[in-house]
């Protein structure tokens, strides 16, 4: 029996840390599903969502000790319902949101997704200078699931007028897989 866990590692970047925690799965017959890495800043980020044998569970916690005693920080957590059940129904719609940096535009997008019950799925965002002024331009890119009971356009509308409150647009289009 396999079970799922979602594993979080940051630290100080160097080279090799995938390889290391890549062998360290593979040692204790885990498979990475989803992963997201990054760079931020000078640490170096992991996040990933293993496939893993349940009788594996406490070894490879003591493999995660020796990454632990390396100053990674590191988290295990096994997950609860898959995600078809939870949201079996639901409607996925790609989000993007660009305009001038500035403080508030992720928490104004997610208080607004949030109060209509609309979960995000996944979400990255990037500052790059804009090309003629060189002034921080904000971009985000959200993979949302809307209820079934929002199917209409309005919530989309609503929030391209939330978006222009912070002067940023905001795009939404709906995914067909």
């Amino acid at each position: 029996m396999r079970t799922n866990i979602v594993f979080t590692l940051t630290g100080t970047d160097r080279i090799g840390i995938v390889e290391s925690v890549t062998k360290l799965m593979l040692a204790h017959g885990g498979n990475v599903e989803t992963s997201r890495m990054a760079r931020l800043g000078g640490e170096f980020a992991m996040l990933l969502l293993v496939s893993v044998p349940k009788e594996q569970m406490a070894p490879l916690e003591q493999g995660v000790a020796k990454l632990v005693s390396e100053g990674f920080k590191v988290t295990l957590t096994e997950t609860g319902r898959t995600h078809a059940e939870a949201y079996a129904g639901w409607l996925p719609y790609r989000i993007e949101v660009v305009g001038a940096d500035h403080e508030g535009i992720i928490h104004q997008v997610a208080r607004y997704l949030s109060e209509r019950g609309i979960t995000i799925e996944s979400m990255d965002t990037v500052t790059t200078p804009a090309p003629l002024s060189g002034s921080p331009l904000f971009t985000m890119t959200a993979l949302v699931l809307v209820p079934p009971s929002l199917a209409g356009e309005g919530w989309q509308t609503a929030l391209a007028d939330a978006g222009d409150q912070v002067n940023v647009e905001i795009t939404v289009v709906a995914v067909t897989e």
